[in-house]
């Protein structure tokens, strides 16, 4: 995607040289989401125990993007040392910086066992070439759920003539969520470029709020129209008839089609719901974790920092960016990173193959293969 003019991906590798010449010596690049909106601030990593950091601090967040992060964390882990044992070790750690996405385990865990096919003198180039593969297929990935969910779009579009399709999103799935295009936002910004009247409803997406701090900043930087609101203001605005459909994205997706996602993600499923709206998440396939029979039960919910939630960050008065205390210090909080809206108020996932119930989400993979 394009910041200022420019076409950006949200990381990438570089080689150190000298003199001209490329050596062993491997940068990754990536942008700091947590700077964002108010800074476009890059970031390098020289081992895989920086990656673990910039995963868990959410310097990166996003499943695909996550995996990927997690990909080249394994790349740097084997530049380090490739052993069969120290690699195993590495795959380990960066599995365990945030539990709920499983696009991380699957991506760690692909590039584990091809480089373990490998001699131990060939797996670092190795690695390095895996790792741009899968970017490159995230990024395909995407544009193909664009695709079927414009198709969504221009149907909403057809019955309201002459009217924006509103559509409400959660959290942020967009390219800044990916290595490029997005997953619930590759849809938006294709229905724009395709000339449709559209209109977003930002979630500004509390504790971290990633809506009002990415999502809007990705929109505005593609020009879609776009009005950021509370939390709390969805089902009221779906109450008065100005939502069209929401779509979110997923950190994992049972086979069954339950969508494990930002917290609050399930009230506005709930909501939806209750209003006859359509609630679409729109995943590329490594976020469906096949392996989940009971999501209550076998989802791990990332129990993150209270902190998120007593402190907010933002720009003061003077144009410097601060931090302040919004809680009673003596107050607790709890801080749940996701919900798991159930099946039943899914309408549809959209995935790279097409838009499929849930119930007949296995099925249709089956059946596209």
């Amino acid at each position: 995607m394009k910041i200022n003019g420019k076409n950006y991906r949200t990381i990438w590798h570089q080689w150190l040289t000298q003199n001209g010449a490329k050596n062993k010596a491997l940068i990754v690049e990536y942008i700091n989401q947590n700077k964002l909106p108010h800074q476009l601030l890059t970031e390098q990593a020289q081992s895989y125990q920086q990656i673990i950091h910039a995963i868990s601090s959410m310097q990166v967040r996003g499943a695909p993007l996550i995996g990927a992060s997690g990909a080249y964390g394994m790349a740097l882990a084997c530049a380090e040392n490739p052993s069969d044992e120290a690699l195993k070790q590495a795959a380990h750690e960066l599995i365990s910086a945030r539990p709920t996405a499983v696009n991380l385990s699957w991506a760690v865990q692909r590039i584990l066992q091809a480089l373990l096919t490998q001699a131990e003198s060939e797996r670092f180039e190795y690695a390095v070439e895996l790792c741009s593969q899968l970017c490159d297929e995230d990024v395909a990935l995407n544009q193909a759920i664009g695709q079927h969910g414009l198709s969504l779009i221009q149907s909403l579009a057809k019955s309201k003539p002459f009217q924006p399709v509103h559509i409400l999103t959660h959290c942020n799935a967009g390219w800044l969520a990916t290595v490029d295009w997005g997953t619930a936002l590759a849809p938006i910004y294709a229905a724009y470029d395709a000339g449709i009247d559209i209109h977003v409803w930002v979630d500004e997406t509390r504790p971290r709020n990633q809506g009002a701090a990415l999502t809007a900043w990705e929109l505005a930087q593609h020009g879609v129209a776009h009005t950021v609101i509370c939390d709390n203001a969805g089902g009221h605005l779906m109450q008065h008839g100005q939502v069209d459909m929401v779509i979110v994205g997923a950190d994992r997706v049972s086979r069954h089609g339950d969508v494990c996602n930002k917290i609050g993600t399930y009230l506005k499923a709930l909501a939806a719901h209750a209003h006859q709206i359509p609630f679409y998440a729109a995943v590329p396939s490594p976020t469906i974790d096949w392996q989940v029979e009971q999501p209550l039960k076998q989802i791990p919910i990332e129990m993150r920092s209270p902190d998120e939630v007593r402190w907010v960050s933002g720009i003061d008065r003077d144009g410097k960016l601060n931090s302040v205390n919004i809680m009673p210090e003596a107050s607790p909080a709890l801080n749940p990173a996701f919900d798991v809206t159930p099946a039943h108020l899914v309408t549809g996932i959209i995935t790279e193959r097409g838009v499929f119930a849930p119930s007949q989400l296995a099925a249709g993979y089956r059946e596209s293969a």
